[in-house]
């Protein structure tokens, strides 16, 4: 019964969500008490197991850090010289917002690295006047995309390098890392065709551009080099993670607490905390409250246990399963409880004397990642980057993003499939 009360809330949750005929904050945040008043969990289990305060106090120190920084200009300073560099031209523009999108979340994280370049964006095609959406689009996808590729760029990778020792920071990088750049270059040649028309030249803007002095928007204060310090000191305990192996959250928390402490005087903390995203972070804890019925009434557990029961054990059967189950349900729900679930389902198989599990860890962390772009919740960067375009009146549409979402993730996940099989199946059916 409680399985069944979970998926109707659940669906008419996600309904709502998908409409956006109601704050989505609030749409989540009522399936979640929904949950707590049909009793499928009380409020300690979803405080304590369900609601990921790590993502959350993630999130909210790096709005912090994002928010002091942004009044210094360094933003606006980043954003002129980058397109002056390309001289305004739309489409080398969307390019290396692509690859500087790709490269930053494969070496910090995913949400980290959009927190840091939406605001650039969003400057950008202010000043250039130029449509925001194409842009937004391909920040969230090249993120999820370049996440992909390491241990560290996206929450499901960092699961499952926990859970298996051997499964190290190079080893991410080897084995997604040619999968990814394949993606990576179909995704945005895709968009670039899709937006081409769209993305016009205007003469007069980019003129006006050109003859701006980036160093012009610099507030140089101290609050502009004690950003810029800590922002640093930030990222790099983030590159460290895997040799110190300090939380990404710890690191995140110490670099907001120090940069308040350091600019108080210039920005009270009462001003930084009223431009953080709280529609944003509280969406964040009603999800995980959706997803937290969901696990604790055994949906997810069930459908990993029919997985295994589909396949008997049979690795190449199993590793594709795995590849499209994770690639099509992580759009629909978190991939943060499906892979917490997967994960001991996976170490099961064990019992049916498989002797390589990699070829399923690799297949879990690629659908779980790709399959974050197929909705504007599928990942944690959507989200992020839906709650920023918002707060700039630039609203992503929930069915809008569907329609070049899903279409990616279809393709991302035939392209892994054979990947995949190639280089992991066939070998080993042939026996080598």
């Amino acid at each position: 019964m409680s399985a069944t009360i979970a998926i109707i809330v659940f669906v008419v949750s996600y309904f709502f969500i998908m409409t956006e005929k109601v704050n989505r904050a609030l749409v989540a945040l009522s399936g979640g008490v929904l949950f707590l008043l049909t009793g499928i969990y009380d409020f300690e289990e979803a405080y304590t197991h369900y609601i990921d305060w790590n993502t959350i106090a993630l999130l909210f120190s790096m709005m912090v850090l994002v928010s002091i920084t942004k009044k210094t200009g360094l933003f606006e300073y980043i954003a002129i010289a980058f397109a002056q560099k390309v001289n305004g031209e739309p489409i080398p523009l969307l390019v290396g917002c692509a690859i500087l999108t790709s490269v930053g979340s494969a070496l910090l994280d995913n949400v980290t690295t959009v927190l840091l370049f939406v605001p650039i964006v969003l400057t950008l095609t202010k000043l250039l006047e130029l449509p925001p959406f194409p842009y937004l689009l391909t920040i969230i996808f090249s993120a999820n995309i370049g996440g992909t590729a390491t241990l560290i760029g996206d929450p499901p990778n960092i699961m499952i390098g926990q859970a298996v020792e051997h499964l190290t920071f190079l080893s991410f990088i080897v084995h997604l890392g040619p999968v990814v750049v394949v993606l990576f270059i179909l995704m945005v040649s895709g968009i670039v065709l899709l937006f081409r028309k769209h993305l016009q030249k205007n003469d007069r803007q980019v003129d006006k551009m050109m003859r701006m002095d980036s160093q012009h928007y610099l507030i140089k204060s101290p609050m502009l080099y004690q950003s810029i310090t800590v922002l640093l000191m930030t990222i790099f305990g983030f590159l460290l993670h895997p040799v110190f192996h300090i939380e990404l959250t710890t690191v995140a928390v110490c670099g907001a607490v120090l940069l308040l402490l350091l600019t108080d005087k210039e920005s009270s903390a009462e001003k930084v905390f009223g431009e953080v995203e709280w529609v944003t972070l509280f969406f964040f804890i009603g999800l995980f409250m959706l997803v937290g019925g969901l696990e604790k009434a055994g949906v997810i557990d069930e459908l990993a246990r029919g997985i295994m029961w589909l396949t008997q054990g049979d690795l190449p059967n199993t590793a594709l399963l795995i590849l499209w189950t994770a690639g099509l349900f992580s759009g629909i729900i978190d991939n943060i409880p499906f892979v917490a679930a997967m994960i001991p389902v996976v170490k099961e198989f064990e019992s049916y004397g498989m002797a390589n599990l990699d070829p399923l860890w690799w297949a879990l962390a690629l659908g779980a990642c790709l399959g974050g772009n197929g909705t504007l919740i599928g990942a944690s960067a959507n989200v992020v980057v839906a709650g920023l375009a918002e707060g700039a009146n630039q609203r992503i549409p929930f069915v809008r993003f569907l329609l070049y979402g899903l279409p990616l993730v279809l393709i991302s996940l035939i392209v892994s499939t054979i990947y995949v099989y190639i280089r992991y199946l066939l070998p080993f059916q042939q026996g080598l």
